[in-house]
């Protein structure tokens, strides 16, 4: 890490303010955030030391306070324990058929996803119970009931990950309450900021061996952002907020009383209220712990409310253990990997004078923040360096490393608020009107510890959004949209002036783009009208062989309806070997063939009532099909069953 810059004093005079309770009335200003550019390059630095670190995580937290607890519509958490909340490289493993892959982004780099198959074996996660498949002869060989009970507390999202004949099972518990104020019901009475329980990630090591068993278990403090696997070693970034017990007030009490006695609940707490905890076990052993203050560094920018934490485990091994965390003060949404390399990458909001004779008050607009970690090694990851970039991404696809060089897409938005308090909160700016927008990529080069711009093409889709990207090498295309969808055509072979070489507007828009033979592109989004108005799934096949001129060669279009890809890749499906295109529309999963510059209907694949389809995978040509009702066996080339396989 660089040197860090002298403690901000106005987050120790503020929390000496608070302590005498001088301040009950006044608003807290936000954590000082100067503008990241050539001028100020973004960098993360350390802290002095513990006391140094909990001065800024109070004063960051307190500038966050509202009537109902933090401004940013976190629900409060009670600080509690944890615990309320062998294989080598050598082994030998079992010849894998021909089988497919989670649809990841980059090669080589796998995504946690509800199902995992090594050619022999198909291993699912549903509702909490974790099911092996022998793929040869269709029929379930484990199963492993991996829910607390119903007694204790819910825990939602779950996904895998598979290496050898180990699995490891990520579990997210992040329980939502929000206030009434924030639904609208003046006539409820006031929220108690400490009834929420604590968010927690919590991964189960199982080995697959032989009947499932759970090898070893980890739990820490926070939300799983997401996590990537390269060969055995895997990354979870987690998400956590402070952990803090908020007194209990009366519904009569006013603002600025809630305000101030908020505030001085954050600044009495403690650092472990920021630090995650976390525990572990492997079979008889226990362990315990907290991320150190050695281990936290913050963006020279500021200290942030939330902490980010990277953990770090080896499926090899027979236990999960500590998972030598480093953590960074600071917000992320996003999550891109190389395999090489760790991105984390998440918005930060700034304000601008008010614009005389446009819009009243402030003119807020949003940048995004690129944090870059070496994960070339096992092993705790290094930061290496940071960078900042206008407007906002969609998700990890606008993202791309290449030949050195890390390409940025985003969407930048100008958006008018009443003032300084408005873009301390995340929930009031993004209810604000888009009074402008603009789409554009950037391209950034490490130099030293900084990511630093050598040039960017702008301009796309004024009023509009990114709604997808999709970079191949040097190219890259976007689809923007509002009421009609241009799909941008770009070169990004010069890195110092990338350019917009083509332009298709049709109706309707692309959420996912996907790369297909002898340059063409698959787009899954919706058709629309004239008016934006969306009018059912469309699957689009695009002729981008020339650069200047990117042409639609066939569409399909199912009126009224909607497909999980359009917001999930994973729920993707596309075999280069046979052109079989399977994308789940509503329920059931539509079939597709891609043969030359035609797009044909196959039929589809239904599973019995209640049984939504969320993913398919291809199994020495047989094709599976995946709900929390069970999975089914099919031709792709018939669609009749060859087997269905209930989960109860």
């Amino acid at each position: 890490m660089t040197s860090r810059r002298p403690t901000l004093v106005a987050g120790t005079l503020l929390a000496l303010l608070l302590l005498a309770g001088s301040v009950a009335a006044a608003r807290s200003p936000a954590p000082k955030t100067p503008p990241a550019g050539p001028e100020s390059p973004l960098q993360l630095v350390s802290f002095d030391s513990c006391a140094d670190a909990l001065a800024e995580l109070r004063a960051a937290t307190a500038a966050e306070v509202g009537p109902w607890g933090l401004a940013n519509g976190v629900p409060q958490q009670r600080s509690v324990s944890a615990s309320e909340s062998a294989l080598s490289d050598s082994a030998a493993l079992k010849p894998a058929g021909e089988h497919s892959l989670t649809n990841g982004y980059e090669p080589g780099v796998d995504e946690p996803d509800l199902v995992k198959t090594d050619g022999q074996r198909i291993v699912t996660i549903s509702q909490g119970v974790l099911r092996v498949v022998d793929a040869t002869t269709n029929r379930f060989t484990g199963r492993l009931d991996l829910n607390d009970g119903p007694d204790l507390r819910p825990w939602g999202q779950q996904d895998l990950l598979l290496f050898g004949d180990h699995a490891v099972v990520l579990t997210n518990a992040a329980l939502m309450v929000f206030p009434a104020a924030r639904l609208g019901r003046e006539d409820i009475a006031a929220p108690s900021p400490e009834s929420s329980p604590p968010a927690a990630t919590r991964l189960h090591l199982v080995d697959l061996s032989g009947p499932p068993r759970v090898l070893s278990t980890y739990e820490i403090h926070g939300r799983t952002l997401d996590a990537r696997q390269t060969g055995s070693t895997v990354r979870v970034v987690v998400q956590s907020h402070p952990q803090l017990t908020f007194p209990e007030l009366p519904a009569s009490a006013d603002e600025a009383a809630r305000k101030a006695a908020y505030r001085a609940t954050v600044i009495a707490a403690g650092i472990d209220a920021w630090l995650p905890a976390y525990e572990w076990t492997a079979g008889a052993e226990r362990g315990s712990g907290r991320v150190g203050c050695d281990r936290l560094s913050r963006p020279q920018t500021g200290t942030g409310s939330t902490v980010l934490t990277v953990l770090s485990f080896d499926l090899k091994a027979d236990r999960l253990t500590d998972g030598d965390p480093v953590s960074v003060a600071a917000a992320a949404d996003t999550v891109y990997s190389t395999g090489d390399s760790l991105y984390l990458a998440g918005q930060r909001y700034l304000t601008a004078s008010s614009t005389p004779g446009r819009w009243p008050g402030q003119i807020g607009t949003s940048v995004t923040d690129i944090y870059q970690f070496d994960t070339a090694a096992a092993g705790r990851p290094r930061y290496v360096a940071a960078g900042t970039v206008p407007g906002r991404l969609i998700n990890q696809y606008a993202l791309s490393q290449w030949q050195g060089h890390l390409r940025v897409a985003t969407t930048m938005v100008q958006l008018a608020t009443t003032g300084q308090d408005a873009i301390t909160d995340q929930n009031a700016i993004m209810s604000q009107d888009e009074r402008s927008s603009e789409s554009g990529v950037h391209v950034l080069r490490r130099q030293g510890g900084v990511l630093t711009r050598t040039g960017a093409v702008t301009g796309l889709g004024p009023g509009e959004q990114i709604y997808s990207v999709r970079y191949l090498g040097d190219t890259a295309y976007v689809v923007t949209f509002q009421q009609t969808d241009p799909l941008y055509a770009l070169d990004l072979s010069d890195h110092a002036a990338p350019r917009v070489t083509g332009e298709l507007k049709i109706t309707g828009y692309s959420a996912y783009l996907h790369p297909v033979s002898d340059g063409r592109l698959l787009g899954i989004g919706q058709e629309a009208d004239l008016d934006g108005r969306t009018q059912g799934v469309q699957v689009s096949l695009f002729d981008v062989r020339d650069p200047a001129q990117p042409l639609r060669l066939d569409r399909w279009h199912r009126p009224y309806t909607w497909s999980a890809a359009e917001h999930d890749p994973h729920a993707f499906r596309y075999d280069p070997s046979t052109g079989l295109l399977a994308v789940p529309v509503n329920a059931g999963l539509r079939l597709l063939r891609v043969a030359g510059d035609t797009l044909t209907d196959q039929g589809e694949v239904t599973h019995p009532a209640g049984g939504h389809i969320t993913r398919s995978l291809l199994v020495d040509g047989t094709l599976w099909t995946v709900s929390d009702a069970g999975l089914r066996a099919s031709d792709p080339t018939t669609v009749e069953s060859v087997a269905w396989l209930p989960n109860s």
